[in-house]
């Protein structure tokens, strides 16, 4: 945003400067192909769309998911299977990506309304603005004619200005003549009026919202005014980890991650964090170059290039990062080192999927909290529903604008073994699990012994259902329609 006393500007272009479009956007080009040059006439372009209608995405089939956990929760003796967590999948069904990270910025907002103010302050302990210094402060332009006359200019200028349109340009021209050049600008108002919106975009306002808005519309806002033009693109990051040991979480990452790739067609990267004892490797006979654990010794070093050198190309869609699995060398890295590992890989891949050890430090907590999806595997024990309520806690009280962590409930139905029923386990939890993985050892040790994965080598089992409805709840759309094997194929196969 720029002021009288700083820049003479045409009235009649727009200061492209702040969030300026960018040519080649870089999209996937399974996403290319599907667009219709109808639907980019000249005159679906005549006005700036003000009202952005709703995201259309392949519609999220909760009742096919329900059905399809019919066995594994008959198989756990129950009388129903329980439903998706509402809130988790209205939160997660339809995203395809996600928002882009906030840099180590300065933000200062001035507020009219307290409602607003509130609101803002509320996202300043969001995780995705963990790296900026955030102000807020009630009493509009005037409190905030008076801070920036003494003070330097942030790299992010938020207005609450409730007034008329008029008096809006009015306030927005007296805050300007204090506001460097280069400084983006967001704008709350309070009219829906496209002539103002075109006024706005003349004087370098970057964004304008008009409420009622929710703390994620302004996030997402400030998100996009920093995403990277060269580099636009972002995938979404699922952090999947057990409850406690030996809950089968490895597999349910491994398992999901392939279904992601081979049954969903998403392009999807997995990375096995558990750097001396990952099965990433060895469960899909796959060696790396070099292991997650000697990347995050230089981390710093590698770009995004080597990065794709290095990654596993497992099958068109599946890539795979794993884990060396060795004990002669000390493999310690610290957060920053997986924070820029897993920044690289979202930066080529829509999804991936990270598959974390039983361990609780620094790095790890931050991985957990930075995710975009979260998913706890937990078997029906006491001591995974204790742990299991520690972390939902945890990850709740520090992602207050996210979706609550996932659940899966694996091994249900070990014979002779004492179990919590799924009812009261989810009870104690707050939330429903989105998937019961029953316990049948032969269906999981056939595949092992086949080198495969469960839903590979046994598609029509209850387990392999249950595992596919995590891999749905993530991505929120359908699988694509299996080929039917001609015989040639089937021959040619033997």
């Amino acid at each position: 945003m720029s002021g009288p006393a700083s820049a003479k500007r045409d009235p009649d272009a727009q200061d492209w400067s702040i969030g300026e479009e960018a040519d080649e956007l870089g999209f996937p080009q399974e996403a290319l192909d599907s667009f219709d040059e109808a639907d980019f006439a000249d005159d679906a372009f005549a006005e700036p769309a003000f009202d952005t209608p709703a995201f259309e995405s392949p519609a999220f089939d909760e009742a096919g998911v329900v059905a399809g956990l019919a066995g594994a929760a008959a198989a756990a003796g129950l009388a129903e299977p329980p439903p998706i967590a509402e809130r988790y999948v209205a939160a997660n069904g339809p995203e395809i990506g996600a928002e882009h990270p906030i840099p180590r910025i300065t933000i200062a907002a001035y507020c009219d309304r307290p409602d607003v103010a509130s609101l803002l302050m509320s996202i300043g302990k969001d995780r995705r603005l963990a790296k900026a210094t955030m102000t807020v402060e009630t009493g509009g332009v005037t409190t905030g004619v008076a801070r920036l006359s003494t003070q330097a200019s942030p790299n992010l200028l938020i207005l609450d200005l409730g007034g008329t349109p008029g008096a809006l340009l009015a306030d927005l021209d007296r805050i300007a003549e204090y506001v460097d050049a280069g400084t983006k600008a967001l704008v709350i108002g309070a009219a829906n009026d496209i002539g103002l919106y075109r006024e706005l975009l003349k004087r370098g306002v970057s964004e304008y919202l008009v409420p009622p808005i929710q703390p994620v519309d302004v996030i997402r806002a400030i998100s996009n005014l920093y995403a990277d033009p060269d580099k636009p693109f972002v995938g979404r990051v699922a952090a999947i980890l057990g409850a406690r040991g030996g809950t089968g979480s490895s597999t349910v990452a491994q398992n999901v991650a392939w279904t992601l790739a081979e049954r969903f067609h998403a392009a999807t990267t997995l990375i096995d964090l558990d750097v001396c004892f990952g099965t990433t490797g060895l469960n899909f006979d796959e060696d790396a170059e070099m292991g997650v654990g000697e990347v995050l010794q230089k981390a710093d070093q590698i770009d995004q290039t080597y990065l794709e050198r290095l990654l596993v190309r497992r099958s068109e869609h599946l890539s795979l990062f794993p884990a060396s699995a060795a004990l002669e060398r000390d493999l310690e890295a610290g957060p920053q080192a997986y924070e820029l590992l897993i920044e690289q890989v979202r930066r080529i891949a829509p999804f991936v999927v990270l598959d974390l050890p039983h361990v609780w430090s620094r790095w790890m907590r931050n991985t957990v909290l930075a995710a975009d999806d979260v998913v706890i595997v937990a078997t029906p024990d006491l001591a995974a529903l204790r742990n299991a309520k520690n972390l939902f806690d945890v990850i709740r009280s520090n992602r207050p604008h996210d979706s609550p962590p996932a659940m899966v409930l694996n091994m249900v139905g070990v014979p002779k073994r004492p179990e919590i029923p799924v009812k009261e386990f989810a009870k104690a939890l707050g939330v429903e699990p989105i998937a019961i993985v029953p316990f049948e050892p032969a269906v999981f040790g056939a595949a092992s012994n086949a080198g495969q994965m469960v839903i590979a080598a046994a598609p029509e089992s209850k387990p392999a259902v249950a595992l596919e409805s995590v891999a749905r709840a993530l991505c929120g759309r359908e699988p694509v329609a299996r080929r039917p094997t001609s015989l040639l194929a089937r021959i040619l196969k033997r």
